[in-house]
């Protein structure tokens, strides 16, 4: 009988040591995100190489363009600085909530107000928000062109924004709906200890 239970101490033993084990292994699998964000961080260099090469085309060709030109380049400057905002967001955001937290910006006075306050819902609404606001100015900039209009490519382009519109309101409603149920029961939880706390 001593013997099975030593026996039974030790398979014990091994399976929390393994448990353990597993567990580590499995935290310190979110690193493995890390060489992706790094990858988003450098999606940055082509986006700066477009911007400037499109500022500069505008500023070469600001004397004979007329003002629908040149508010046609503002837009696709406009365009690739919200997707340039777009790559920060997440890249910051998607850190923070799935590897780790950026202690070296804690301090830093141009941290961003909302940095380590997005969680994963917070980062979906901002997401939509971004990819509404780049296809706002695509239909602009398509609208003001001159020449032949392609009315299915345009339908196409219309329908896509009203559905990442009626998307992003979706998630605000459904995330409005998971925080009062949450605080719904937190406050009966309240109400609950508060009994226990009279009963007694």
């Amino acid at each position: 009988a001593s013997t099975r239970i030593e026996w039974c101490g030790v398979i014990l033993f091994c399976m929390n040591l393994l448990e353990n084990i597993l567990e580590k292994v499995i935290f310190a699998g979110r690193w493995l995100l890390a060489p992706l964000y790094i990858g988003l961080l450098l999606a940055l260099v082509p986006i700066l190489y477009r911007f400037f090469h499109a500022f500069w085309h505008l500023v070469t060709h600001m004397q004979g363009a007329t003002t629908g030109e040149i508010t046609l380049q503002v837009l696709e400057l406009l365009d690739t600085v919200l997707l340039g905002n777009l790559i920060i967001i997440v890249l910051f955001a998607g850190y923070e909530n799935f590897v780790s937290k950026i202690n070296s910006a804690k301090e830093a006075e141009d941290r961003p107000h909302w940095m380590g306050k997005v969680d994963y819902s917070g980062l979906k609404i901002k997401l939509i928000g971004s990819l509404v606001a780049i296809s706002v100015i695509e239909l602009l900039k398509d609208f003001m062109q001159t020449g032949p209009y392609d009315d299915k490519r345009e339908l196409w382009r219309i329908l896509i924004h009203l559905t990442f519109v009626v998307s992003g309101v979706l998630f605000a409603v459904m995330d409005r709906i998971a925080d009062s149920h949450e605080d719904h029961e937190m406050a009966v939880d309240e109400k609950l200890l508060a009994k226990v706390k009279k009963s007694r």
